[in-house]
Protein backbone atom coordinates (compact mmCIF):
# COMPACT_ATOMS: atom_id res chain seq x y z
CA UNK A 1 0.00 0.00 0.00
CA UNK A 2 1.29 3.51 -0.73
CA UNK A 3 0.06 6.26 1.23
CA UNK A 4 0.81 10.24 -0.33
CA UNK A 5 0.29 13.13 1.23
CA UNK A 6 1.70 16.83 0.62
CA UNK A 7 1.39 19.15 3.58
CA UNK A 8 1.52 19.86 7.37
CA UNK A 9 1.79 17.22 10.57
CA UNK A 10 -2.11 17.17 10.44
CA UNK A 11 -1.89 15.80 7.05
CA UNK A 12 0.76 13.17 7.37
CA UNK A 13 0.54 11.75 11.21
CA UNK A 14 -2.75 10.25 9.90
CA UNK A 15 -0.98 8.51 7.29
CA UNK A 16 1.29 7.04 10.06
CA UNK A 17 -1.72 6.29 11.99
CA UNK A 18 -3.32 4.04 9.06
CA UNK A 19 -0.18 2.80 7.96
CA UNK A 20 0.29 1.13 12.10
CA UNK A 21 -3.17 -0.77 11.37
CA UNK A 22 -2.19 -1.69 7.81
CA UNK A 23 1.24 -3.23 8.99
CA UNK A 24 -0.85 -4.94 11.96
CA UNK A 25 -3.09 -6.94 9.56
CA UNK A 26 0.02 -8.33 7.43
CA UNK A 27 -0.04 -5.17 4.72
CA UNK A 28 3.52 -3.46 3.75
CA UNK A 29 3.25 0.19 3.46
CA UNK A 30 5.13 3.03 2.45
CA UNK A 31 4.29 6.98 2.86
CA UNK A 32 5.21 9.25 0.65
CA UNK A 33 5.41 12.84 2.19
CA UNK A 34 7.35 16.47 2.49
CA UNK A 35 10.80 15.91 3.41
CA UNK A 36 10.34 17.97 6.94
CA UNK A 37 13.05 15.95 9.86
CA UNK A 38 10.01 16.14 12.40
CA UNK A 39 7.50 13.85 9.61
CA UNK A 40 10.06 11.69 9.08
CA UNK A 41 11.07 10.94 12.36
CA UNK A 42 7.88 10.58 13.89
CA UNK A 43 7.07 7.94 11.02
CA UNK A 44 10.42 6.27 11.70
CA UNK A 45 9.35 5.59 15.48
CA UNK A 46 6.93 3.52 14.58
CA UNK A 47 8.64 1.78 11.56
CA UNK A 48 7.20 3.26 8.82
CA UNK A 49 9.59 4.21 6.00
CA UNK A 50 8.94 8.01 4.89
CA UNK A 51 9.63 8.68 0.87
CA UNK A 52 10.67 12.30 0.58
CA UNK A 53 8.60 14.13 -2.12
CA UNK A 54 8.93 17.90 -2.88
CA UNK A 55 10.35 20.73 -0.68
CA UNK A 56 9.88 20.69 2.86
CA UNK A 57 6.65 22.09 4.22
CA UNK A 58 7.82 23.80 6.91
CA UNK A 59 9.98 25.99 4.56
CA UNK A 60 7.44 26.75 2.38
CA UNK A 61 4.67 27.43 4.95
CA UNK A 62 7.24 30.05 6.42
CA UNK A 63 7.79 31.54 2.76
CA UNK A 64 3.98 32.76 2.88
CA UNK A 65 4.11 32.76 -0.77
CA UNK A 66 1.55 35.54 -2.93
CA UNK A 67 -2.02 33.94 -3.91
CA UNK A 68 -0.23 34.79 -7.54
CA UNK A 69 1.90 31.97 -7.41
CA UNK A 70 -0.55 29.17 -6.39
CA UNK A 71 -0.84 27.92 -10.14
CA UNK A 72 3.05 27.82 -10.46
CA UNK A 73 3.19 25.91 -7.21
CA UNK A 74 0.93 23.46 -7.94
CA UNK A 75 2.71 22.36 -11.59
CA UNK A 76 5.53 21.95 -8.91
CA UNK A 77 3.71 20.03 -6.48
CA UNK A 78 1.99 17.89 -9.07
CA UNK A 79 5.51 17.38 -11.36
CA UNK A 80 6.77 15.80 -7.89
CA UNK A 81 3.79 13.35 -7.44
CA UNK A 82 4.16 12.16 -10.70
CA UNK A 83 8.15 11.73 -10.52
CA UNK A 84 8.55 10.27 -6.87
CA UNK A 85 4.97 8.61 -5.83
CA UNK A 86 5.05 6.90 -9.91
CA UNK A 87 7.81 5.02 -8.74
CA UNK A 88 7.00 4.44 -4.99
CA UNK A 89 3.88 2.85 -6.26
CA UNK A 90 5.39 0.33 -8.19
CA UNK A 91 4.22 -3.05 -7.09
CA UNK A 92 1.36 -1.38 -4.85
CA UNK A 93 -1.81 -2.95 -4.60
CA UNK A 94 -3.98 0.33 -4.15
CA UNK A 95 -2.92 4.17 -3.14
CA UNK A 96 -4.52 6.54 -0.43
CA UNK A 97 -4.15 10.40 -1.21
CA UNK A 98 -4.71 13.20 0.45
CA UNK A 99 -2.91 16.08 1.03
CA UNK A 100 -3.39 19.58 -0.49
CA UNK A 101 -5.61 19.03 -3.45
CA UNK A 102 -2.66 19.86 -6.42
CA UNK A 103 -0.32 17.41 -4.68
CA UNK A 104 -3.56 14.57 -4.16
CA UNK A 105 -4.92 14.91 -7.98
CA UNK A 106 -1.02 14.04 -8.71
CA UNK A 107 -1.19 10.90 -6.24
CA UNK A 108 -4.39 9.57 -8.05
CA UNK A 109 -3.30 10.46 -11.41
CA UNK A 110 -0.33 7.96 -10.43
CA UNK A 111 -2.78 5.48 -9.24
CA UNK A 112 -4.70 6.44 -12.75
CA UNK A 113 -1.64 5.53 -14.90
CA UNK A 114 -0.73 2.20 -12.98
CA UNK A 115 -3.85 0.56 -13.21
CA UNK A 116 -4.35 -0.01 -8.98
CA UNK A 117 -7.40 1.32 -7.10
CA UNK A 118 -7.16 4.61 -5.09
CA UNK A 119 -8.98 6.17 -2.22
CA UNK A 120 -8.89 10.12 -1.83
CA UNK A 121 -9.38 11.19 1.82
CA UNK A 122 -9.73 14.68 3.51
CA UNK A 123 -9.45 15.23 7.32
CA UNK A 124 -12.03 17.76 7.58
CA UNK A 125 -15.40 18.22 5.75
CA UNK A 126 -15.10 21.53 4.34
CA UNK A 127 -13.49 20.30 1.24
CA UNK A 128 -16.82 17.71 0.27
CA UNK A 129 -19.32 19.66 -1.96
CA UNK A 130 -22.35 20.04 0.77
CA UNK A 131 -25.64 22.57 1.14
CA UNK A 132 -25.22 22.69 4.96
CA UNK A 133 -21.56 24.39 4.78
CA UNK A 134 -19.93 26.72 2.06
CA UNK A 135 -16.40 25.97 0.88
CA UNK A 136 -13.32 27.60 1.42
CA UNK A 137 -12.38 30.38 -0.58
CA UNK A 138 -8.60 30.14 -2.10
CA UNK A 139 -6.19 32.97 -1.25
CA UNK A 140 -6.96 35.54 -3.75
CA UNK A 141 -10.33 34.49 -5.03
CA UNK A 142 -12.62 35.47 -2.46
CA UNK A 143 -16.50 34.85 -3.38
CA UNK A 144 -18.61 37.32 -4.72
CA UNK A 145 -19.81 39.52 -1.98
CA UNK A 146 -23.90 38.91 -1.40
CA UNK A 147 -23.85 35.11 -2.77
CA UNK A 148 -25.28 33.11 0.40
CA UNK A 149 -26.58 29.50 -1.54
CA UNK A 150 -23.70 26.88 -0.45
CA UNK A 151 -24.73 25.25 -4.21
CA UNK A 152 -23.77 28.52 -6.17
CA UNK A 153 -20.68 28.57 -3.72
CA UNK A 154 -19.48 25.41 -4.53
CA UNK A 155 -20.46 25.94 -8.43
CA UNK A 156 -17.52 28.84 -8.11
CA UNK A 157 -15.37 26.71 -5.81
CA UNK A 158 -15.33 23.85 -8.43
CA UNK A 159 -14.61 26.67 -11.47
CA UNK A 160 -11.39 28.47 -9.00
CA UNK A 161 -10.00 25.25 -8.86
CA UNK A 162 -10.03 24.41 -12.37
CA UNK A 163 -8.45 28.26 -12.91
CA UNK A 164 -5.73 27.35 -10.40
CA UNK A 165 -4.65 24.14 -11.11
CA UNK A 166 -6.39 22.79 -14.12
CA UNK A 167 -3.79 23.71 -16.57
CA UNK A 168 -0.68 22.24 -14.60
CA UNK A 169 -2.86 18.92 -13.60
CA UNK A 170 -3.56 18.40 -17.38
CA UNK A 171 -0.01 19.34 -19.01
CA UNK A 172 1.67 16.75 -16.19
CA UNK A 173 -1.06 14.24 -17.16
CA UNK A 174 -0.49 14.52 -20.90
CA UNK A 175 3.45 13.91 -20.38
CA UNK A 176 2.06 10.43 -18.57
CA UNK A 177 -0.23 9.73 -21.11
CA UNK A 178 -3.29 10.54 -19.75
CA UNK A 179 -6.47 12.39 -20.89
CA UNK A 180 -7.71 15.65 -19.74
CA UNK A 181 -10.18 15.92 -16.85
CA UNK A 182 -13.65 17.16 -16.48
CA UNK A 183 -13.26 18.99 -13.33
CA UNK A 184 -10.29 18.78 -10.58
CA UNK A 185 -12.19 18.83 -7.52
CA UNK A 186 -14.79 16.19 -9.31
CA UNK A 187 -11.67 14.29 -10.08
CA UNK A 188 -9.99 14.31 -7.18
CA UNK A 189 -13.27 13.44 -4.76
CA UNK A 190 -14.27 10.82 -7.34
CA UNK A 191 -17.93 8.91 -6.23
CA UNK A 192 -17.05 8.00 -2.65
CA UNK A 193 -14.74 10.02 -0.60
CA UNK A 194 -13.10 8.92 2.59
CA UNK A 195 -13.70 11.67 5.50
CA UNK A 196 -11.35 10.40 8.96
CA UNK A 197 -12.75 12.69 11.22
CA UNK A 198 -14.35 12.30 14.44
CA UNK A 199 -18.51 12.22 14.20
CA UNK A 200 -19.04 13.60 17.09
CA UNK A 201 -16.42 16.47 16.43
CA UNK A 202 -17.36 16.72 12.76
CA UNK A 203 -20.86 15.12 12.22
CA UNK A 204 -21.08 14.78 8.34
CA UNK A 205 -24.91 14.94 6.94
CA UNK A 206 -25.24 13.65 3.99
CA UNK A 207 -26.34 15.53 0.61
CA UNK A 208 -28.11 12.93 -1.77
CA UNK A 209 -25.26 13.89 -4.61
CA UNK A 210 -22.24 12.56 -3.22
CA UNK A 211 -21.71 9.32 -0.54
CA UNK A 212 -18.90 9.85 1.71
CA UNK A 213 -17.60 7.04 4.37
CA UNK A 214 -17.00 8.29 7.76
CA UNK A 215 -14.26 6.09 9.30
CA UNK A 216 -13.50 8.32 12.17
CA UNK A 217 -10.11 10.29 12.56
CA UNK A 218 -6.99 8.43 11.87
CA UNK A 219 -4.67 8.24 15.65
CA UNK A 220 -1.18 7.31 15.43
CA UNK A 221 -0.63 5.70 19.18
CA UNK A 222 2.28 7.98 20.85
CA UNK A 223 3.76 6.08 23.43
CA UNK A 224 6.88 8.15 24.06
CA UNK A 225 7.84 9.08 27.29
CA UNK A 226 7.45 12.70 28.34
CA UNK A 227 10.47 14.16 28.76
CA UNK A 228 11.89 13.79 32.84
CA UNK A 229 12.04 17.81 32.80
CA UNK A 230 8.72 18.16 31.94
CA UNK A 231 7.42 15.07 34.29
CA UNK A 232 8.97 17.19 36.93
CA UNK A 233 7.12 20.61 36.04
CA UNK A 234 3.90 19.08 35.97
CA UNK A 235 4.60 17.21 39.16
CA UNK A 236 5.91 20.42 40.84
CA UNK A 237 2.36 22.14 40.60
CA UNK A 238 -0.90 22.20 39.66
CA UNK A 239 -2.31 21.54 36.42
CA UNK A 240 -0.66 24.22 33.82
CA UNK A 241 -2.13 25.72 30.40
CA UNK A 242 -0.51 24.68 27.15
CA UNK A 243 -0.17 27.06 24.82
CA UNK A 244 1.10 25.97 20.93
CA UNK A 245 0.14 26.73 17.57
CA UNK A 246 1.32 23.56 15.89
CA UNK A 247 2.68 24.22 12.21
CA UNK A 248 1.27 27.52 12.21
CA UNK A 249 3.92 30.18 11.46
CA UNK A 250 2.07 32.87 13.06
CA UNK A 251 2.52 35.76 10.74
CA UNK A 252 -0.15 37.88 12.59
CA UNK A 253 0.93 36.92 16.10
CA UNK A 254 4.17 37.00 16.30
CA UNK A 255 3.56 37.30 20.05
CA UNK A 256 1.19 35.63 21.00
CA UNK A 257 3.36 33.71 23.19
CA UNK A 258 4.00 36.57 25.16
CA UNK A 259 0.44 37.52 25.85
CA UNK A 260 -0.49 34.22 26.74
CA UNK A 261 2.22 34.02 29.23
CA UNK A 262 1.11 37.07 30.80
CA UNK A 263 -2.81 35.90 30.99
CA UNK A 264 -2.15 32.70 32.22
CA UNK A 265 0.10 34.02 34.99
CA UNK A 266 -2.47 36.60 36.07
CA UNK A 267 -4.78 33.83 36.28
CA UNK A 268 -2.71 32.20 39.08
CA UNK A 269 -1.92 29.49 36.50
CA UNK A 270 1.39 27.79 35.14
CA UNK A 271 2.07 27.58 31.29
CA UNK A 272 3.96 24.80 28.85
CA UNK A 273 4.48 26.58 26.06
CA UNK A 274 5.46 24.29 22.44
CA UNK A 275 7.79 26.10 20.05
CA UNK A 276 5.88 24.62 16.69
CA UNK A 277 6.76 26.18 13.15
CA UNK A 278 6.65 29.68 15.03
CA UNK A 279 9.48 29.33 16.96
CA UNK A 280 7.48 30.25 20.06
CA UNK A 281 9.57 31.15 23.58
CA UNK A 282 9.35 32.08 26.35
CA UNK A 283 9.88 36.15 27.17
CA UNK A 284 11.63 34.85 30.85
CA UNK A 285 13.65 32.01 32.89
CA UNK A 286 10.74 32.20 36.10
CA UNK A 287 10.07 28.25 37.34
CA UNK A 288 6.27 28.95 36.33
CA UNK A 289 6.88 28.62 32.79
CA UNK A 290 8.30 25.35 30.89
CA UNK A 291 9.21 25.34 26.98
CA UNK A 292 8.78 21.95 24.94
CA UNK A 293 9.59 20.75 21.23
CA UNK A 294 8.88 17.62 19.97
CA UNK A 295 6.54 16.24 22.51
CA UNK A 296 4.27 13.46 23.42
CA UNK A 297 0.39 15.51 23.06
CA UNK A 298 -1.97 12.10 23.78
CA UNK A 299 0.34 11.71 27.10
CA UNK A 300 0.66 15.55 27.87
CA UNK A 301 -2.85 16.98 27.09
CA UNK A 302 -3.97 14.58 30.30
CA UNK A 303 -1.94 16.72 32.60
CA UNK A 304 -3.36 20.21 31.47
CA UNK A 305 -5.54 22.86 33.03
CA UNK A 306 -6.36 23.93 29.31
CA UNK A 307 -5.32 23.72 25.65
CA UNK A 308 -4.48 26.79 23.71
CA UNK A 309 -3.99 26.28 20.06
CA UNK A 310 -4.53 27.09 16.40
CA UNK A 311 -7.16 24.73 15.74
CA UNK A 312 -5.68 21.84 13.86
CA UNK A 313 -8.15 19.31 13.00
CA UNK A 314 -5.26 16.72 14.68
CA UNK A 315 -4.87 19.14 17.87
CA UNK A 316 -8.42 19.47 18.44
CA UNK A 317 -9.14 16.04 17.56
CA UNK A 318 -6.15 14.97 20.45
CA UNK A 319 -7.20 17.44 23.06
CA UNK A 320 -11.14 16.43 22.89
CA UNK A 321 -10.33 12.91 23.32
CA UNK A 322 -7.87 13.93 26.66
CA UNK A 323 -11.29 16.07 27.81
CA UNK A 324 -8.85 18.75 28.28
CA UNK A 325 -10.86 22.28 27.92
CA UNK A 326 -9.74 24.07 24.84
CA UNK A 327 -9.28 28.07 23.53
CA UNK A 328 -8.79 27.79 19.86
CA UNK A 329 -7.16 30.88 18.20
CA UNK A 330 -7.80 29.98 14.37
CA UNK A 331 -5.11 31.24 11.65
CA UNK A 332 -6.50 29.88 8.41
CA UNK A 333 -8.24 27.31 6.43
CA UNK A 334 -10.72 25.08 8.46
CA UNK A 335 -9.44 26.14 11.66
CA UNK A 336 -12.48 28.64 12.01
CA UNK A 337 -15.09 25.62 11.71
CA UNK A 338 -12.99 23.76 14.44
CA UNK A 339 -13.14 26.89 16.67
CA UNK A 340 -16.92 26.75 16.13
CA UNK A 341 -17.08 22.92 16.77
CA UNK A 342 -15.45 23.14 20.31
CA UNK A 343 -17.94 25.55 20.83
CA UNK A 344 -20.78 24.29 19.46
CA UNK A 345 -20.01 21.08 21.58
CA UNK A 346 -19.36 23.30 25.61
CA UNK A 347 -15.72 21.80 25.25
CA UNK A 348 -13.74 25.19 24.96
CA UNK A 349 -14.19 28.10 23.35
CA UNK A 350 -13.50 29.91 19.95
CA UNK A 351 -11.51 32.73 20.27
CA UNK A 352 -12.55 35.72 17.65
CA UNK A 353 -9.76 36.39 15.06
CA UNK A 354 -6.26 34.71 15.23
CA UNK A 355 -5.00 37.34 17.15
CA UNK A 356 -5.55 37.44 20.76
CA UNK A 357 -4.97 40.59 22.86
CA UNK A 358 -4.55 40.23 26.68
CA UNK A 359 -8.22 41.18 27.42
CA UNK A 360 -9.69 38.58 25.11
CA UNK A 361 -7.43 35.65 25.87
CA UNK A 362 -8.13 36.06 29.26
CA UNK A 363 -12.06 35.85 28.60
CA UNK A 364 -11.73 32.70 26.52
CA UNK A 365 -9.44 30.92 29.33
CA UNK A 366 -11.37 32.10 31.87
CA UNK A 367 -14.64 30.14 30.20
CA UNK A 368 -12.36 26.97 29.66
CA UNK A 369 -10.99 27.04 32.86
CA UNK A 370 -14.59 26.43 34.37
CA UNK A 371 -15.56 23.53 36.59
CA UNK A 372 -18.54 23.17 34.14
CA UNK A 373 -16.18 23.65 30.67
CA UNK A 374 -14.17 20.89 32.14
CA UNK A 375 -17.22 18.80 33.08
CA UNK A 376 -18.47 18.71 29.57
CA UNK A 377 -15.17 18.33 27.94
CA UNK A 378 -14.60 15.10 29.96
CA UNK A 379 -18.23 13.75 29.01
CA UNK A 380 -17.18 14.23 25.34
CA UNK A 381 -14.07 12.43 25.42
CA UNK A 382 -15.83 9.69 26.60
CA UNK A 383 -17.91 9.94 23.13
CA UNK A 384 -14.92 10.28 20.87
CA UNK A 385 -13.97 7.11 18.53
CA UNK A 386 -10.71 5.84 18.66
CA UNK A 387 -10.64 2.94 16.26
CA UNK A 388 -10.72 4.83 12.93
CA UNK A 389 -7.39 4.10 11.67
CA UNK A 390 -8.58 0.18 12.48
CA UNK A 391 -11.97 0.98 10.65
CA UNK A 392 -10.07 2.04 7.93
CA UNK A 393 -7.61 -0.62 7.31
CA UNK A 394 -9.70 -3.12 7.37
CA UNK A 395 -12.17 -1.21 4.96
CA UNK A 396 -8.84 -0.75 2.34
CA UNK A 397 -8.00 -4.17 2.41
CA UNK A 398 -11.83 -6.00 2.37
CA UNK A 399 -12.33 -4.08 -0.84
CA UNK A 400 -9.08 -4.66 -2.35
CA UNK A 401 -9.15 -7.72 -1.41
CA UNK A 402 -11.91 -8.80 -3.08
CA UNK A 403 -10.55 -7.46 -6.45
CA UNK A 404 -12.62 -4.21 -7.06
CA UNK A 405 -11.46 -0.28 -6.86
CA UNK A 406 -12.46 0.75 -2.97
CA UNK A 407 -14.22 3.85 -2.03
CA UNK A 408 -12.63 6.94 -3.76
CA UNK A 409 -11.40 4.86 -6.59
Amino acid sequence: MLLSTYGSRGDVEPLGGLAVQLRALGAEVRVCAPPDEDFAQRLAGVGVPLIPVGRSARALTNEAPPPSSLPQRAAELIADQLDVVLSAADGCDALVATGVLPAAAGALSVAENLGIPSVSVTFQQLTLPSPYHPPLAYPGRPFPPGVTDNRVLWDLDAQSIDALFGAALHTNRASIGLPRVDSVRDYVLGDRPWLATDPVLDPWREPADLDVVQTGAWVLPDVRPLPADLVAFLDAGAPPVFVGFGSMPMHTSADVAEVAVEVIRALGRRAVVARGWADLALVDDRDDCFVVGEVNHQALFGRVAAVVHHGGAGTTTTAARAGAPQVVVPQAADQPYWAGRVADLGVGVAHDGPTPTSASLSAALRTALAPDTRARAAAVAGDIRTDGAEVAAKLLLDTVGRGRPPAGA
